[in-house]
């Protein structure tokens, strides 16, 4: 059912005659004149006297004719004739059908104009018409229609015909399904460091083909007397820069060979190690050309927050790389193969960067790229500082320069050296400071003639401070002995009898490891 009628449905009215009607014979008495041309439009016609019986509707709606018109209301005429409806009478006035019979059928008859009674004069219109409103606003609308789209059509046409204009084969911009073709990467990035330093970090098999220490800090699994560690390139004439507890277990006897980042193999001997530094040098036996040893930073400048980049092969994974920051500076480290008598002392860098066994030997690097530590050990839950557990964030690296001092000494002799101040202190206990003591292997506390005993220390005395460094324990003092070199002077706070004194000492030498 169509809701533009709402409200007139049911109701069926006759359509306007389109010829006048033929009247009857005219009855005896005055006939009233017709209107005149010059009437008002819209007023009502005067009613004939004898008008032609209008088209009665169907039997039902005569029945209801009883009904009192309701008034007339004058509808305006047009000065020319109206456009006849487009809506026909079925179309808009339905006809009630087979199934329609009930209530509210019949519809109710047409009104009729109050001045006759037997319908309108020929012409007149028997129902009011409403004025063309809605096809105005419909038109209207599909005026502001077809101006939007003709609006839209010359707004792209000109933003074509610019475009097309301005497409002088120079244009820069790119879809976005496409790549540069070269993806570069800044100086300085963790990518471009790595890229960089990996051709020049080896991975170190080390065979004893029997039992030993090997690297404790190698994959599980391994054959007795054999590990995996990491070293780099010292220098082009294809040395190579390690721990000691890498390649101790093949020292004597026993088979090194590295691998580098491209998958090549060579042979490699050992040159020479320092058990008490845990720093080794191998040397590539048929070393090929070209070699490009890493740079060597400055330990000493590095500060806490300094970025840090790790490569090395954990359990066994070569080429590994990882980052971190430096968590600390001159860490006392003490760590050995556990029988206690073979402990290695570093005043380490400590790295939150992930080291894992395997990752001995291998470079801690600086955002540069340059070498800042080797690194050596690790603090784990497990319990020594070395272990097949993994990292935890607490990896310690062997200060560049003390290494290097180590690497140099190594490379010329083949034997480490050592700087002392002649005494044997307390490795045991801690916070107080060293004590110097006679509880040593040898049963002495000053050397004769040494270091100590040329400053005047004595057996008894606790050295609290190594130049401005504090000291709490006997590692931690050798460990920043060791961080100088033979000959270099140094001074030291100590307490004898509750009174703190100082003592400028020139530091000794020691030469090998036993």
């Amino acid at each position: 059912m169509s809701t533009e009628n709402e409200g007139t449905e049911g109701i069926a009215q006759p359509a306007a005659p389109s010829v006048p009607p033929v009247p009857a014979p005219a009855p005896d008495g005055p006939v009233a004149p017709a209107p005149a041309s010059g009437d008002a439009p819209g007023a009502p016609p005067h009613p004939p006297t004898a008008p032609a019986a209008p088209q009665t509707p169907a039997a039902p709606a005569q029945q209801a004719a009883a009904a009192p018109p309701p008034p007339y209301q004058p509808v305006a005429q047009p000065p020319y004739p109206a456009p006849a409806p487009q809506d026909t009478v079925g179309a808009a006035y339905p006809q009630p059908g087979p199934g329609d019979q009930g209530a509210g059928w019949p519809p109710q008859p047409p009104a009729l104009p109050a001045y006759g009674t037997n319908g309108p004069a020929w012409g007149a219109p028997d129902h009011p018409v409403a004025p063309p409103r809605r096809r105005r606003s419909g038109v209207l609308i599909a005026a502001v229609l077809i101006s939007a789209l003709v609006a839209g059509g010359v707004g792209g046409g000109l933003g074509y015909w610019q475009a097309n204009r301005s497409d002088d084969g120079t244009s820069t911009t790119l879809t976005a399904g496409e790549l540069p073709k070269d993806l570069k990467r800044d100086p300085g990035t963790v990518a471009s460091v790595a890229a960089k330093a990996l051709p020049s970090v080896v991975t170190i098999q080390a065979n004893s083909g029997g039992g030993g220490a090997g690297d404790l800090g190698g994959p599980p699994g391994r054959a007795p007397g054999g590990g995996t560690g990491t070293g780099f390139v010292y220098d082009k004439e294809g040395h190579v820069l390690t721990n000691n507890h890498v390649v101790d277990s093949a020292a004597d006897g026993g088979t090194l060979s590295v691998t580098f980042s491209d998958g090549k193999e060579y042979a490699a001997e050992v040159v020479g190690r320092a058990q008490g530094y845990d720093v080794a040098v191998l040397k590539l036996k048929n070393a090929p050309s070209g070699l490009a040893p890493l740079p060597l930073g400055n330990s000493d400048r590095v500060v806490v927050g300094d970025s840090t980049i790790a490569i090395g092969a954990p359990f066994g994974l070569s080429n590994t790389v990882t980052t971190g920051i430096i968590s600390a500076k001159n860490r006392p480290v003490a760590s050995g193969d556990g029988s206690g008598g073979r402990n290695s002392y570093m005043s380490a860098l400590q790295t939150d960067a992930s080291i894992n066994p395997g990752n001995s030997g291998g470079p801690l690097l600086d955002s540069r790229g340059a070498v800042i530590g080797i690194n050596s050990a690790i603090q784990s839950t497990g319990g020594g500082g070395q272990s097949q557990a993994g990292s935890i964030g607490l990896g310690f690296a062997i200060p560049i320069n003390q290494a290097k001092n180590v690497a140099e000494q190594l490379i010329k002799t083949g034997e480490p050296v050592y700087p002392v101040i002649g005494a044997t202190v307390n490795m045991v206990d801690q916070g107080e400071g060293a004590e110097i003591t006679s509880q040593g292997v040898d049963g002495t506390a000053l050397t004769p003639n040494g270091p100590a005993d040329k400053a005047g220390l004595k057996e008894g005395d606790v050295i609290t401070r190594f130049n401005d460094k504090p000291i709490d324990s006997g590692p931690t003092l050798i460990g920043e002995i060791w961080n100088h070199k033979p000959g270099d002077k140094v001074k030291l706070t100590f307490e004898r009898d509750g009174k703190r004194n100082t003592a400028d000492v020139t530091l000794g030498q020691r030469t090998g490891d036993n």
